[in-house]
């Protein structure tokens, strides 16, 4: 540097100790933003001349640093490049805000923290999520949900399993979001549950042999025997996920935690209305609901079954020269009727109805 003419030596040594700094790379710095240029920002961090945040060491791909700095801007920048011949350091704040990231994450594992993720993509055994600009992994056998339901750019709630910076692993888990306030949501459904409460609930899940219902944070069984009065052969002939539904507790046991529901005491018993309308030697028309080896089971009135033994059924289709089918309308007689049992037996015979009308006048 050469001194201006007028200038003394002792305002010389002034102006060379404006830029009398150690900055190496590795240092954190304070700046200010002061311009930018086609190569990235330009920031004053009191050098001989400005420092350069390279755009890719700025902001993602495909981004404009305008749209993210202004002029004037404070912040600290990380230096990746000590001076170059012309005296400029090279910046990041990419990484900068990825180390603060990691410094959040960390504290949020120490504290059991639940945080907000965005999912990037759906992978073999599990989904890729971004929190704080870093990708973590989920296990599927850490979703609560499948991995398939998930769509890319969808938030999910996560706890942090492992947390590694130096092997940049980030493990993450949705489960364990649901299975750490189950149990504070079980302890308060249980303290307020009764046998014979109706409660409103949304199917969660459904499987071969009933529904699971959500009600409150907690889900009960609705078993399939539970549907209906009238005969179901899956859970998806009336129920689908999603549905919004009334339920009637019909147990609650504390000891296993477990929560039994039911969809048909919500309406009439229909053998208490059978019992008024039906009796032994009438002849009815029902429809066919199942087929057994020892028989058919008859719809002999709205959610009412009688069994026609199985030698009646040969019987019948031998004389019809027709093969029962479920559904198929057949017309027999009522030869016992127990409601206390909930049982009725058939016979296509006419007499077999005489004789037990006869034994009834007897």
């Amino acid at each position: 540097m050469v001194a201006k003419k007028g200038t003394s030596d002792s305002d010389f040594e002034k102006l060379l100790e404006q830029y009398d700094y150690n900055f190496k790379k590795g240092d954190l710095v304070k700046g200010v933003i002061c311009g930018f240029d086609s190569h990235g920002v330009l920031v004053d961090i009191g050098a001989k001349t400005t420092a350069l945040i390279p755009t890719y060491e700025a902001v993602e791909k495909g981004e404009n640093p305008e749209d993210k700095f202004e002029k004037g801007q404070e912040g600290e920048f990380l230096i990746i490049r000590e001076e170059d011949e012309d005296g400029r350091f090279f910046l990041s704040k990419k990484k900068v805000d990825f180390a603060y990231a990691w410094k959040d994450l960390e504290k949020a594992k120490e504290t059991d923290e639940t945080i907000l993720g965005t999912v990037v993509n759906v992978v073999k055994g599990g989904v890729l999520v971004e929190v704080a600009g870093i990708r973590g992994f989920i296990p599927s056998s850490q979703l609560r949900v499948k991995e398939t339901d998930l769509e890319v750019g969808s938030k999910i709630e996560l706890k942090i399993l492992t947390l590694d910076v130096q092997q940049n692993n980030f493990i993450l888990s949705n489960k364990k979001v649901y299975d750490d306030n189950v149990e504070e949501t079980r302890k308060t459904v249980f303290s307020q549950l009764e046998v014979g409460q109706i409660v409103s609930g949304e199917v969660v899940r459904i499987t071969d042999f009933g529904a699971f219902v959500d009600i409150g944070g907690v889900d009960g069984l609705l078993p399939l025997s539970q549907l209906s009065w009238r005969w179901i052969d899956h859970p998806t002939d009336i129920l689908h996920v999603g549905d919004k539904i009334n339920v009637e507790v019909i147990l609650v046991d504390h000891d296993k935690q477990r929560i039994s529901l039911s969809l048909k005491k919500l309406e009439p018993d229909p053998w208490d209305e059978a019992e008024k309308n039906i009796k032994e030697g009438d002849k009815v028309e029902g429809s066919v609901t199942r087929l057994k080896y020892f028989g058919a089971f008859v719809e002999v009135y709205p959610g009412v079954e009688a069994l026609l033994p199985h030698d009646e059924v040969v019987e019948y289709q031998n004389d019809k020269q027709v093969i029962i089918q479920v559904g198929d309308k057949i017309e027999t007689y009522i030869i016992k009727f127990n409601p206390a049992d909930r049982r009725i037996a058939l016979s296509i015979h006419p007499q077999a109805a005489s004789e037990v009308s006869d034994d009834s006048v007897e």
